[in-house]
């Protein structure tokens, strides 16, 4: 039998009793029906995990007690910072749950000149809670133990100035290739563009930041499929996919 995995944010002892907050409770009442007795896995996003037992399931509140604590680590070596240009709807969904099934470390969401959504005021807080809901349940699934953290929404002009290590932007008209580039240490930053991509003012503040220009190949990639593919790669050159040199 699957065990679940629950994404508690606080701290975790062994032999504490705590009680799930609202949401997870209702999930693991409601959506895993779960029962007492049952166990399950517990982490908070800072470094390993927990085995536990659910020992009160009712409509007040969901009990479970910490048993044991798990030295486990599945983080890949290779730090990944990823600046994402807001997309739409599900391609921004799909974007973020599969770079953290793909192991980032770092997720900002940028406002580029191309970008055909508009976050103001509370739509921008909401979109911020739905896609940390996505990476908290990308996380659980996966097996991640440190939890990938999602920024508050910046302007690309802003972004790009504050990175460090390897940094990279995808451009179908590039001559370069991941292949021709050396990392300075265990970060790399990705920027990706929306759905229109970069206009050239983006390309050369992007350049003067010190971002060098790669294509993914021939063919001109969607946003989403852009972002998962560099992520892969690097991942297989210099993190934990595959055979690299990390």
């Amino acid at each position: 039998m699957r065990v679940s995995r629950l994404y508690i944010d606080m701290p975790l002892a062994v032999q504490e009793a705590i009680e799930l907050d609202e949401d997870c409770a209702h999930y693991v009442r409601t959506v895993l029906r779960l029962k007492k007795g049952y166990l399950v896995v517990l982490f908070n996003g800072r470094g390993g995990e927990y085995q536990a037992e659910i020992v009160e399931v009712s409509r007040k509140q969901v009990l479970v007690q910490v048993l044991s604590f798990v030295e486990r680590d599945v983080e890949s070596p290779l730090q990944v910072v990823l600046g994402l240009g807001v997309s739409r709807g599900e391609r921004m969904d799909f974007a973020v749950q599969k770079s953290v099934e793909l192991g980032v470390a770092n997720i900002t969401p940028l406002i580029t000149d191309h970008c055909v959504v508009q976050l103001k005021g509370d739509k921008e807080s909401n979109k911020i809670r739905h896609w940390q809901k996505i990476s908290q349940h990308a996380s659980e699934q996966s097996g991640r133990t440190v939890m990938p953290a999602i920024e508050a929404v910046e302007s690309l002009i802003n972004w790009v100035e504050q990175q460090s290590g390897l940094k990279v932007f995808l451009d179908p008209f590039a001559t370069h290739v991941l292949q021709d580039l050396k990392r300075e240490d265990n970060t790399v930053t990705l920027l990706a563009g929306p759905e229109g991509g970069f206009s050239e003012q983006e390309r050369e503040i992007a350049k003067q930041a010190g971002f060098i220009p790669v294509r993914l190949g021939p063919r001109v990639l969607r946003t989403e499929t852009a972002a998962l593919s560099a992520l892969t790669a690097v991942q297989v050159l210099w993190g934990d996919l595959g055979v690299g040199d990390a």
